[in-house]
């Protein structure tokens, strides 16, 4: 495949992505949202601030480093390119990072309150541990990207993490899982939220989320 044959279905697949996020209903009102995919150890593509609508020729090559390599980007979306670089730098794994204003997830993240994992389509979609809270820093300064960089360091299993007053960055190995993943958190946050009124959300079963781990290894084997 070409270089740009491959970047063509990479952001082909963005748009694909997002889609797939509105349709889910994961998304706020607003729509505000960007979404990246990695095309190689250094560049990755990026959307602007607002994907409804999304087109493939909206997204932009971007270097880990932060640089705008092709395309354009709004002066307000270059703010979160290093919000995806940290993420790109620090775990080499990751094929796509998503960042949304899902509200349940972000009722969360404004009250300073880690996720817990209560619920199986979340543990079985990556996240088998709470998904920890960023304190907060300006959009994409470097006190934001730092705080992502040393929960990314304490947490070196963590799929996902909670930007403090802002929202939600989830990241996996490719666009699709990590949609599916940051669905499954979504719709964790609103059930735990709604179990509150039923007296609060129970942990699983001490042993549980290491016995759904391993039946799931031996299922994939």
């Amino acid at each position: 495949m070409t270089e740009s044959s491959t970047v063509a279905a990479t952001a082909d697949l963005l748009v694909r992505t997002a889609e797939h996020l509105f349709d889910s209903g994961v998304m706020s009102h607003s729509g505000h949202a960007n979404l990246s995919a990695r095309l190689d150890g250094e560049r990755f593509l990026l959307t602007p601030g607002f994907v409804r609508g999304l087109r493939a020729d909206q997204v932009a090559v971007v270097g880990v480093d932060g640089q705008v390599l092709g395309g354009r980007l709004q002066s307000a979306s270059t703010e979160i390119v290093n919000m995806h670089g940290v993420v790109y730098r620090t775990r080499p794994e990751v094929g796509a990072v998503l960042h949304t204003h899902s509200p349940a997830a972000t009722a969360f993240a404004v009250a300073h309150q880690p996720l817990p994992c209560r619920t199986e389509p979340m543990l079985r979609f990556g996240q088998a541990e709470e998904v920890p809270v960023v304190p907060w820093g300006p959009r994409g300064s470097d006190v934001s990207v730092r705080g992502i960089s040393e929960i990314l360091a304490q947490r070196p299993t963590t799929s996902a993490v909670l930007l403090a007053n802002h929202g939600l960055l989830v990241f996996g190995p490719d666009p699709r899982q990590a949609a599916d993943l940051l669905t499954a958190i979504e719709e964790s946050a609103e059930a735990e939220l709604a179990a509150r009124a039923l007296g609060g959300a129970v942990d699983f079963p001490a042993g549980a989320l290491e016995a759904v781990r391993a039946y799931m290894a031996r299922a994939a084997s």
